[in-house]
């Protein structure tokens, strides 16, 4: 059967229902009525291929319903069949309620109750005829802007309360005002699929704020969609109207049905030796660190990720996906391959060719670093560039060379190619945030329950003598001033990049670098107490970087001339003008550098980086009929030279200067 008729698929009659198990001896469907009552429990006929349907006349849409599977238990050897255990339909449009995580849910078959009463039920959907699939709005060398639905907006007051939490709350114009301010080119919109909370949060008193442990890959989480894909399709039509895309961060490497202790929820009671990969010995592989990891080489998951991503496509409008611990997408028994077939799918099919793929390339199997070889037309998350611009700013020796790389692009990551395909960032989602980077110089992860074992132990972070918060106006200074430098150093940098949802006023999260689990004021954005000043120097170096080629072109620099206007693409220079030599680049101690851009489209640019604590006269290369000013601030000028503080970015632009000595042409 063609995955396309896998599903629940209502017509003039009735729904047709249609299931995937290669070693089910039996599935039924399970019909429910509105007050949760299994109504039905009729079984379905099994095709050479394994497809299970069943066609019921006057099912409509609206109609609520389950699947149950029958056939050898013996979860030694990977088999899971358990009819006590009501199943979600994998290709489940719409739940009726969130998953709720119960120990019953995994108990042991012969063991535990029926857990119909425990599972959300699948809703039978009429989806409205697709249109044409847009082209995306966004383009590499874009800003991406990194956000959590339900932390960014909770806390809005602009917003209407009922719509505060989920993906309406973007379609509000003060939301849309804030993202167009700062530049915005795309949201990437942290999972929104139904997800579980993972088994030891619930004694905690925990919830998973983030959303990566997901169930079902179509569904939408009802918190956060009320309304279904209608919701999305909402959200991405008001951001696309004012110019910005819309990016899902979605999970196919795991699920929330996690190791062998976990509840049995979908995709493990149908097929698990078919869904998930497993080891010789019939354990679970876990290259995810989550307990099972998908078999994304198996025919039957192909068809249900790549159905899941044209279902977002042409329903929700979506403009492409960022893939979460991307090489479990690309491997096999052999290890990974960027050509493997689900890859190689994506880049092919007819509804996902062109949209925008982004990959988190890595995870902890085997050979699970793979940065850099995902191949065109994938970006890649590049920690690399995070973890170089922090050394660099936390004042390490020896990075001088390193920032030079980054900012031109990475080329000693994505070797042999001639265009960037680095998402540069300095902070995301996972780890600390921008603010906490320049606060803390270890985590506190003490809220998570965990002891503080959780999280990563060293994060290139540095706090000024002060281990968090301080009253103290010198180091507030400081700390402020390395913020904007930090920033400054990202907007400067060739190939895309990303920005986390808050970073741009300052939020912090205390030292938390783990905050999965604190959907609480620790994660939740403050818009009252935001730092408008930093907000406003963001807006600001967004209004340079999308007005200037120079800074979103994605070509690496090289140093040569260029055809147009015969100017290097790039010269690097130490701060008294002249040319960084072999010897500059080996200096240990050095912490300046210029970067000059040979054409900004309305001359050249030059980017300062002073990262010693001494401010530092720079000096700007001369041409006839030119002169420089502050390309963040037209009233400002200087001649050959600028003075810049210690622990800053500049940046100059050059201009034409009249004949008559006027104003610049």
């Amino acid at each position: 059967m063609a995955p396309a008729t896998l599903g629940a698929r209502p017509d003039k009659s009735g729904t047709e229902f249609a299931v995937w198990s290669s070693r089910a001896s039996k599935i039924e469907l399970c019909l429910f009525d509105a007050d949760d009552r299994e109504i039905k429990r009729l079984p379905m006929a099994r095709g050479d291929d394994g497809t299970f349907q069943l066609h019921v006349k006057g099912i409509r849409a609206g109609a609520r319903y389950g699947y149950r599977a029958d056939g050898d238990y013996d979860p030694a050897r990977g088999l899971w069949f358990d009819p006590d255990k009501l199943l979600v339909d994998p290709y489940a449009i719409v739940i009726d309620r969130p998953y709720v995580y119960d120990a019953r849910l995994g108990t042991r078959r012969g063991q535990g109750s029926d857990t119909a009463f425990l599972m959300p039920k699948a809703v039978v959907t009429a989806l409205p005829k697709s249109s044409p699939a847009q082209p995306p709005l966004f383009q590499p060398g874009g800003l991406i802007y990194e956000l959590s639905v339900r932390a960014f907006s909770i806390r809005h007051s602009q917003l209407p309360e009922k719509d505060r939490g989920t993906l309406r709350a973007l379609t509000h114009p003060a939301v849309i005002d804030h993202l167009k301010k700062i530049g915005v080119s795309a949201v990437e919109l942290m999972p929104v699929t139904a997800k579980i909370d993972e088994r030891h949060l619930p004694p905690l008193g925990l919830t998973n704020a983030w959303g990566y442990n997901p169930v079902t890959f179509m569904a939408l989480d009802p918190h956060l969609a009320p309304g279904g894909i209608a919701d999305l399709r909402a959200a991405t039509s008001a951001l696309r109207e004012a110019g910005i895309g819309v990016i899902l961060d979605l999970v196919f490497n795991h699920t929330g049905e996690s190791d062998e202790c976990g509840p049995t929820l979908s995709l493990r009671g149908l097929d698990n030796l078919a869904y998930y990969r497993h080891e010789a010995d019939g354990r679970l592989v876990n290259d995810t660190g989550t307990g099972n990891t998908v078999a994304c080489d198996h025919p039957a998951v192909r068809d249900l990720v790549l159905a899941s991503l044209r279902h977002f496509v042409r329903h929700g409008g979506v403009d492409g996906f960022r893939f979460d611990l991307a090489p479990v997408l690309g491997r096999d028994d052999n290890g990974f391959a960027p050509n493997a077939q689900l890859l190689a799918a994506m880049r092919t099919d007819p509804f996902l060719s062109g949209r925008i793929l982004i990959s988190e390339p890595w995870d902890v199997g085997p050979g699970g670093y793979q940065l850099g070889r995902f191949g065109p037309p994938f970006l890649e998350w590049n920690d690399r560039y995070r973890d170089d611009i922090r050394r660099f700013w936390r004042g390490d020796a020896g990075l001088v060379g390193r920032l030079a790389t980054r900012l031109a692009g990475s080329s000693d990551v994505f070797a042999g190619e001639t265009q960037s395909r680095s998402v540069n960032f300095i902070a995301a989602h996972d780890g600390m945030t921008l603010a906490d980077l320049v606060r803390y110089e270890k985590k506190h992860n003490q809220a998570n329950g965990e002891a503080n074992r959780d999280g990563h132990d060293e994060n290139l972070s540095w706090n000024f003598g002060v281990e968090g918060e301080s009253a103290e106006p010198r180091i507030a200074a400081r700390r402020a001033g390395d913020q904007r430098a930090l920033l400054a150093t990202l907007f400067a940098s060739r190939g895309t990049i990303m920005l986390t949802a808050g970073d741009e006023f300052g939020r912090s999260q205390r030292g938390n670098n783990n905050a999965y689990a604190q959907d609480n004021d620790l994660t939740w954005l403050d818009w009252a107490t935001r730092d408008r000043a930093l907000e406003d120097h963001v807006a600001a170096l967004s209004a340079l970087r999308r007005r200037l080629p120079a800074l979103r072109d994605t070509a690496f620099l090289t140093g040569k001339r260029s055809d147009g206007d015969g100017l290097p693409d790039v010269v690097w220079m130490t701060e008294t003008g002249l040319p960084m030599d072999e010897a500059a680049w080996n200096d240990p101690g050095r912490h300046r550098l210029a970067m000059v851009l040979g054409s900004a489209g309305e001359g050249r640019l030059a980017v300062l980086v002073n990262g010693d604590r001494r401010s530092s006269t720079f000096v700007l290369p001369l041409r006839d009929g030119y002169r420089w000013f502050d390309a963040l601030d037209s009233k400002a000028s200087a001649e050959a030279w600028r003075l810049i503080e210690g622990r800053a970015v500049c940046f100059m632009i050059e201009r034409a200067w009249g004949e008559d000595g006027g104003e610049p042409r």
